[in-house]
């Protein structure tokens, strides 16, 4: 099976659980009175919106290079990533301004409806499916090296865990009476703020990318060593890294002796290219310049 197509499986299977999870938690949240179950069902229709995005998105990424992308078009796996955490945030806020508004009318002396046992029920179904869901993405996600699926990943985890505060806002205010219904808003706004911090995640690393954002120093560092791991090839230097999707471009100049032929030069200049190919995966864009080591 392509990469292509088990991306498209992996996310098929989140989708079909986040689409179950949305219809349970919305009717658990509205038969249940509880705000904190409807922004958690809420959170699961970002999750089912994101999983279009990865669909559509991985897709077009998968397309080989051609006249109009040299480079290929992993990048719009990464436009994917920033996409779901936009979809995070908006969730988020959407959430959140719904817990301050409870919140706010339950301090004007309005009361607060107690939720019921199903909205419970729903929040602890979520997180044992979630978790799962989480699990089997982000192995997925990691052996295909694709960001945009791992981060699909955690947007199952968040839900599981935004599920974990629903629970506790829930059971709180089911098992306490009356008086501590609040905490059901409460956790709806814990469930967007964790929401937020997710998404902010994401959204650093997808810009960094989209911006040419070099690779992380120790990842460079690694590759200077693998370059002068070869007898006859040393300073390293105009050392240039960026990610291009699920892979990487790498562009150096390195020094030889400037008496070698020409053939020998490209050959040594070949081997490396081979030894970075074989640590960083074949798709990886490699440019090195060579020059003369000086007298």
């Amino acid at each position: 099976m392509t990469r292509e197509r088990e991306i498209q499986k992996v996310t098929l299977v989140g989708g079909a659980g986040n689409v179950a999870l949305m219809i349970f938690k919305l009717i658990a949240g509205i038969l249940g009175h509880s705000s904190a179950m409807i922004a958690d069902a809420v959170h699961s229709l970002s999750d089912f919106v994101t999983d279009i995005i990865v669909l559509v998105f991985v897709s077009v990424s998968a397309k080989p290079q051609d006249r109009s992308h040299d480079y290929g078009h992993g990048k719009f796996e990464t436009i994917a990533t920033f996409f779901i955490g936009i979809a995070l945030v908006v969730a988020a806020v959407g959430i959140i301004v719904s817990g301050v508004l409870a919140l706010i009318d339950w301090a004007g002396g309005a009361d607060l409806e107690a939720p019921g046992q199903l909205a419970l029920w729903a929040a602890l179904l979520s997180i044992a499916v979630k978790e799962v869901l989480y699990q089997y993405t982000a192995y997925k996600g990691k052996k295909l090296n694709s960001q945009a699926v791992v981060a699909n990943a955690w947007h199952h985890r968040s839900d599981a865990l935004s599920s974990i505060a629903a629970a506790i806002g829930i059971g709180g205010a089911i098992l306490l009476g009356d008086r501590w219904t609040v905490l059901d808003p409460i956790a709806s706004i814990v469930v967007g703020l964790f929401l937020v911090k997710v998404a902010a995640g994401l959204l650093r690393t997808s810009i960094g990318e989209l911006t040419e954002g070099s690779l992380p120093e120790d990842t460079e560092r690694e590759i200077e060593e693998i370059i002068t791991s070869f007898p006859g090839v040393s300073e390293p230097h105009n050392l240039r890294t960026r990610r291009i999707g699920n892979r990487i471009a790498i562009e150096a100049h390195i020094r030889m002796d400037g008496s070698v032929s020409l053939l020998k030069a490209h050959d040594l200049t070949s081997q490396v290219e081979r030894k970075l190919k074989e640590r960083f995966g074949d798709d990886t864009h490699i440019t090195l310049h060579m020059e003369p080591v000086k007298q």
